[in-house]
């Protein structure tokens, strides 16, 4: 990993660290899959952080830029499957 995260200035420490798990998450479900519970539960804290949809997109589109992964398709995928399914991307 070459790369870093996006996060603000203005968020404390764990928020940081909690976005950068959420992140990771993401990494993961393109990498080996992540279980759907378990993705929700860092993207509902994500969103407790960043609950404007114009900053998530910010967020997510400095992700991709940086990464290379996009989050979006795998939030999709999250929010459509209801049972507890490993999530690729």
């Amino acid at each position: 990993m070459d790369y870093t995260y996006p996060f603000s200035l203005d968020w404390s420490t764990n928020e940081i660290i909690d976005v950068v798990q959420f992140f990771e998450a993401i990494e993961n479900a393109y990498e080996k899959g992540v279980k759907r519970e378990e993705l929700l539960k860092k993207y509902r804290r994500f969103k407790e952080i960043v609950p404007s949809i114009a900053e998530e997109k910010t967020y997510f589109r400095e992700f991709e830029k940086e990464s290379g992964y996009a989050s979006y398709p795998i939030i999709k995928k999250m929010k459509e499957n209801t049972d507890g399914v490993l999530i690729r991307g």
